[in-house]
């Protein structure tokens, strides 16, 4: 027996682009959903089936999408272009009006209606949405529940203190796992207007590279996010969590090698606007060929599905020290700069002590 979400998918007629990674998703190929009255394409690599949904619409120059409502809340990066988001429930007077632009990341509440325009009148603008919708078709068994259902949530739109599109706030929490007896950095929002430009990010202690994190959580919801930043010439350590983290590049290049353990390694290059999802307990590490600053956008599914040891003793089983990596991975590595006239920036006591950590200066 198939999945509720699967079957509906099917019947759209549009695109299943499936596999490990697309390389570009401003270049992927769309056709004509008559129901939404916008080229699109559904995005269903492998670590995603049954868990979230990922699609792709393109809005031509200076036109505008028919308002849509969806059940739950939704997810939109943006991949190239600018325009304008008006989102409103029932009140129609409480409508709210922001512009959004390349790399822009904004959520959509559900049961709110959503109509998005291109500003730019000869461009057309591509941008990819996230949800948890497979699940949602999981427990109600009806599709058309979820579109255009008129039950109303108020408090989305005007609950709360301040603007609801009001530019997100980084705030200190205390932090756990990594970020034990430190702080760790929470962006606050549902509007993030250039995740190429943000840097408020804190160091991600235990990761490696010298890496640099900021997580992201819109209030009133339950979806989540983070983007890591690391060194030119470096990379992470191995590691390994649940399926359903769609991880898109808003700026850099490099690689990312994708493996169940003990299985063969696959490949994932990477450049702005490419797309990877690590298949559920598949180690995965990232690697940064670039002579600038890399950094990766991963949307959350629902924490239910993060996947991480539940055991204290068993938590190092979720991460490989680089001591302990397969020595093909620095070798790849090496390699691959050296193809490009680069040698690399990692610290040699890396390789050497476990317990090694770089040195973030006076960040705590």
């Amino acid at each position: 027996m198939g999945f509720t979400y699967d079957e509906w998918m099917e019947n759209q007629g549009l695109p299943i682009h499936r596999g490990y990674y697309i390389e570009d998703l401003r270049t992927v190929d769309l056709e004509w959903w008559e129901e939404r009255k916008v080229k699109a394409a559904f995005i269903q690599l492998h670590g995603m089936q049954g868990v979230v949904e990922g699609r792709v619409e393109e809005i031509p120059p200076g036109e505008t999408l028919p308002p849509l409502r969806l059940a739950l809340d939704e997810l939109v990066y943006v991949l190239n272009g600018r325009g304008v988001a008006s989102v409103w429930g029932d009140d129609a007077q409480a409508k709210k009006t922001f512009e959004w632009s390349t790399r822009s990341l904004f959520l959509i509440p559900h049961n709110s209606f959503c109509q998005l325009s291109n500003m730019d009148g000869e461009h057309p603008v591509r941008l990819l949405h996230y949800n948890f919708l497979p699940i949602a078709m999981s427990t109600i068994p009806e599709p058309d529940f979820f579109f255009n259902n008129p039950y109303p949530s108020p408090k989305n739109l005007n609950g709360g203190d301040g603007e609801f599109y009001s530019e997100a706030v980084a705030i200190a929490e205390k932090g756990t796992g990594h970020f034990e007896g430190r702080e760790r950095q929470i962006w606050k929002g549902n509007f993030f207007p250039d995740l190429g430009a943000w840097d408020k990010l804190v160091p991600f202690w235990g990761r490696g590279a010298g890496g640099h994190v900021v997580f992201i959580r819109p209030p009133g919801s339950e979806m989540s996010a983070h983007m890591s930043v690391f060194d030119a010439k470096t990379y992470k350590k191995g590691h390994r969590h649940g399926p359903g983290r769609i991880i898109v590049i808003p700026g850099g290049e490099g690689y990312s090698v994708l493996w169940q353990e003990g299985e063969e390694k696959i490949v994932v290059p990477w450049h702005e606007a490419s797309c990877f999802v690590p298949p559920n307990r598949w180690f995965h590490q990232h690697f940064n060929l670039g002579e600038t600053p890399a950094r990766y956008l991963a949307l959350h599914p629902p924490e239910q599905f993060a996947g991480r040891s539940e055991r204290v003793e068993d938590r190092a089983k979720d991460q490989i020290e680089y001591p302990y990596e397969d020595p093909w991975i620095r070798e790849k590595f090496e390699t691959e700069l050296e193809a490009r006239g680069l040698t690399s920036e990692m610290v040699p006591e890396a390789y050497e002590d476990p317990n090694y950590e770089w040195d973030y200066g006076d960040k705590q």
